[in-house]
């Protein structure tokens, strides 16, 4: 049960004067009944602006009090949603007697935010358990079939190796799926270490392309390279990450013989790094959406070359755990830009 205090605010000063306006109504009124002279009369008459007085008093006490009640059953039924996971909650009452910067007023206000808040996260976290689910199933859909098929007495040898390789190759984009999957939850939550050392980025860039090189050898892609010495202040293995998901993307979408062109330089107390090709490119809908967990711009390619959705994901949570920004620059067919500016030094306070 509540208890509802009433102290002396606007409204209780509204309602005394209210009150001083009644006396002087109600006794000329009963004068008008009553002889003055008479003590009776004048007794009769107190007494009768007295109950009309209480009467007028409890009308309104009761009103606010009915008022209130319902306003902080409406507090608390919504409140009381929200901790059961029903956010489907707006409160819109508009009390007259309440000004719109009352704290209670503000407490409507929180708790309709709150829950908008609380309903979004949740369209967030069924979506992501469903692409996590679809993600998935769909390698452990290819590698279910060619177990059973392996079971055919009848299977020939080139047809054996090849189901295996197909296993082979689904059995690591769901091991990748997983990594990629646990990185994420760790670089949200927090909990992922971050050690900033001095190094040599346009040196760390030089030993990636050197790592991919087969990969874009077997495309026959030109690397277009232009090294600025550039020493920053970052966490090298997390970095290692962004530069090889960043590149690799590139390699895997731009056609045989194409161009790959990467540039390191600073301005002032920022490092900039720019990685273009001259691959599929992406439309101005897939631009805004390339950094959502699971989105894929190309679904047939990125099916069929081992994409999970989640690397860029990772390379924007990164690149932000270092104050700095990524964006990607992009026209269908023609290719794609992305451009990542770094801090030279990182501000430990900020951490």
């Amino acid at each position: 049960m509540i208890k509802i205090t009433l102290r002396i605010t606007a409204a209780s000063v509204a309602i005394l004067l209210t009150l001083v306006a009644c006396v002087i109504i109600v006794f000329p009124i009963t004068n008008h009944f009553f002889d003055p002279t008479s003590v009776w009369a004048r007794m009769s008459n107190m007494i009768l602006a007295f109950l009309l007085l209480e009467t007028i008093v409890f009308i309104i006490v009761r009103l606010v009090m009915k008022r209130q009640k319902r306003l902080w059953d409406n507090i608390l039924g919504a409140l009381s949603k929200i901790a059961s996971g029903d956010f489907n909650v707006n409160l819109t009452e508009k009390e007259r007697m309440i000004p719109k910067d009352a704290p209670i007023q503000q407490l409507i206000g929180n708790i309709n935010e709150v829950a908008t808040e609380m309903k979004e996260l949740e369209k967030m976290r069924q979506e992501f358990i469903s692409n996590v689910s679809h993600e998935i199933q769909s390698p452990l859909t290819s590698i279910h079939g060619f177990a059973k098929a392996l079971k055919d007495i009848d299977v020939t040898e080139e047809d054996r190796l090849r189901y295996l390789t197909i296993i082979e190759t689904e059995s690591e984009r769901l091991s990748k799926i997983s990594d990629n999957l646990l990185k994420l939850t760790s670089l949200e939550s927090e909990q992922q270490p971050f050690e900033p050392i001095a190094y040599r980025l346009d040196k760390q860039l030089q030993r990636v392309v050197l790592a991919c090189e087969p990969q874009w050898l077997e495309k026959n892609i030109d690397m277009d390279i232009e090294f600025g010495e550039v020493t920053v202040v970052a966490d090298k293995d997390l970095m290692k990450q962004v530069w090889i998901n960043i590149i690799g993307n590139s390699i895997k979408f731009t056609h045989e013989g194409g161009t790959i062109g990467i540039r390191v330089s600073s301005e002032g107390e920022e490092a900039i790094v720019s990685i273009s090709d001259t691959g599929i490119g992406l439309t101005e809908e897939e631009k805004e959406r390339i950094f959502e967990r699971f989105y894929k711009a190309d679904k047939s390619r990125t099916v069929s070359k081992g994409g999970s959705g989640l690397g860029l994901s990772i390379v924007k949570k990164i690149v932000e755990m270092h104050h700095g920004n990524i964006s990607v620059e992009s026209t269908k067919g023609e290719g794609t830009t992305f451009r990542v500016v770094l801090p030279l030094q990182q501000d430990t306070n900020k951490q």
